[in-house]
């Protein structure tokens, strides 16, 4: 059985018409990412400007740019999880480090610093109970041995 030429004509502007709906929507959701970037580039363009990003003018607005610039390409993306962030960090270290690592970033321990002053120090201490070396053994005296006899001539 055949179907006439408009059920085939129907379908094909069905499907020019899905691919313009999924064009639009992609459209739609790049603007919104767009305007979102913009936002976010005014925002940190303002505190460059105002002097609260605690870095020189020149800098913070050479910062901004390059990140806005990042971001239209799809390449700066923020992470819903900074825990996972921070395990990939500590798998870069020693097994024997990484424990202890994974604690500092979880909050263990103590946190002195900023970012503005260069950095963040977290520090853990770990007590590590060292067994003394067994007893020296109990004074025993040294067998005399007797030098031998002088030999004759």
């Amino acid at each position: 059985m055949s179907f006439p030429n408009t059920y085939k004509t129907a379908n094909k502007y069905l499907v020019g018409l899905s691919f313009a709906a999924a064009s639009l929507s992609l459209t739609t959701a790049a603007a919104a990412a767009d305007q979102k970037g913009s936002d976010t580039y005014q925002k940190e363009r303002a505190a460059c400007m105002d002097g609260t990003s605690h870095q020189d003018r020149a800098t913070c607005l050479r910062e901004a740019a390059a990140a806005r610039g990042e971001a239209k390409r799809g390449n700066l993306t923020s992470s819903p999880s900074y825990d996972s962030n921070a395990a990939q960090r500590c798998t870069a270290l020693p097994p024997a480090d990484r424990d202890d690592c994974m604690r500092r970033v979880q909050g263990a321990g103590t946190t002195s610093g900023s970012v503005e002053s260069g950095g963040i120090y977290r520090e853990t201490r770990t007590t590590v109970v060292v067994e003394p070396p067994p007893p020296a053994p109990a004074y025993e005296p040294v067998p005399v041995v007797p030098p031998p006899p002088a030999p004759r001539y």
